[in-house]
């Protein structure tokens, strides 16, 4: 599938990981605190949300019935993905942002089904969620090939191990959405140029819709986006000898129309002070201050595709569910 150099086997039956080195400088949880929680306004990069107890409780959260993409998103492979694999006829599946291996399934059963067994490379900051992950995945795949790849892809891809060709890129759940527009297409762009003639790229999208559906996805009446957002107070408190009071920090999650994004913050319910230990900090919060913690942008059919025209890619085919809520579009680099 790919070059072995450095490929670690972590014990009879695991999946071969990798370990991709960022292509550039890439900033670490202290340096994102830093710039992030000391002066306003705060904020911190979603990624910290994924440690594995977040990605559990991610996993969890895509059940609820509040929670449409993964549903809606999983409903669009689950009807198309025997006409993407018939298209692309990967012979590599490169997945950013990987998780837990459920929507990866639809591709693997449309591959057995019309002969096509590609190898498999999640891509992800987790290695223990690829572990598992890849384990579940070679259980119920014999035939399939699985290389982890442990790393940061917003770090760059320049790094990324050479992988067979035609290749199909995939970046689901509308993560992309978690990124900035020039953020997105600086990405994109950047995933473009690892890419050959014959490849392509699968991305899902969230759409613009009815404010009180966005509100209820991010609002669970289980709670469990409460829970997912709070947990990134205590990465900081494990990973920074911060002391965040968990008890001290609510949940709180709005849908900005005229940016058309959804966005998550935690909010002091107490005033508090916070020793950030690692950074030699202690950070007061007010009654009320605030954290954004993620977007989640949204987009029309005709925003997402000139996003993906402005990153240099050509869709080839963009499917949608009837209500038109989630977008999975199929693209080639121009």
């Amino acid at each position: 599938m790919m070059s072995r150099t450095n490929v670690k086997h972590e014990r009879r039956g695991d999946p071969a990981c990798v370990v991709v080195p960022p292509a550039r400088p890439a900033s670490t949880l202290a340096q994102e605190a830093r710039a992030g929680l000391l002066r306003a306004p705060r904020q911190l990069p979603p990624k910290y949300f994924y440690d594995a107890y977040g990605s559990a409780l991610f996993d969890r959260i895509c059940d609820q019935p509040e929670y449409y993409p993964t549903r809606t998103e999983s409903r669009l492979l689950e009807r198309h993905a025997r006409d993407i694999v018939a298209m692309v006829r990967p012979r590599s599946v490169i997945e950013f942002g990987s998780g837990m291996p459920r929507k990866i399934r639809y591709l693997l059963d449309a591959c057995e089904a019309t002969g096509c067994a590609p190898g498999y490379c999640p891509f992800d900051v987790c290695h223990e969620v690829l572990v598992n992950a890849g384990r579940m995945l070679t259980d119920d795949y014999p035939w399939l090939e699985v290389l982890a790849l442990v790393g940061d892809y917003g770090a760059g891809l320049a790094h990324l191990p050479p992988v067979r060709s035609p290749a199909l890129y995939i970046f689901l759940g509308s993560t992309i959405g978690n990124f900035a527009h020039a953020d997105a297409v600086a990405f994109l762009r950047e995933v473009r140029g690892t890419m050959c003639a014959g490849d392509h790229l699968l991305l899902g999208a969230d759409r613009v819709k009815d404010p009180q559906v966005l509100h209820a996805a991010y609002n669970d009446a289980e709670g469990l986006t409460a829970e997912f957002n709070v947990n990134l107070l205590r990465v900081l408190n494990r990973e920074l000898g911060a002391d965040f009071d968990i008890e001290g920090f609510r949940h709180y999650a709005c849908y900005n129309a005229p940016a058309c994004q959804v966005e998550m913050y935690l909010i002091a319910a107490t005033a508090q002070d916070v020793d950030l230990t690692a950074l030699g900090q202690r950070v007061h919060f007010e009654e009320g201050a605030h954290i954004l913690t993620e977007i989640s942008r949204k987009f029309t059919r005709a925003t997402l595709e000139a996003l993906l025209a402005e990153a240099g890619f050509t869709v080839v085919r963009h499917l949608q569910d009837d209500c038109a809520w989630f977008s999975l579009v199929l693209a080639r680099v121009h």
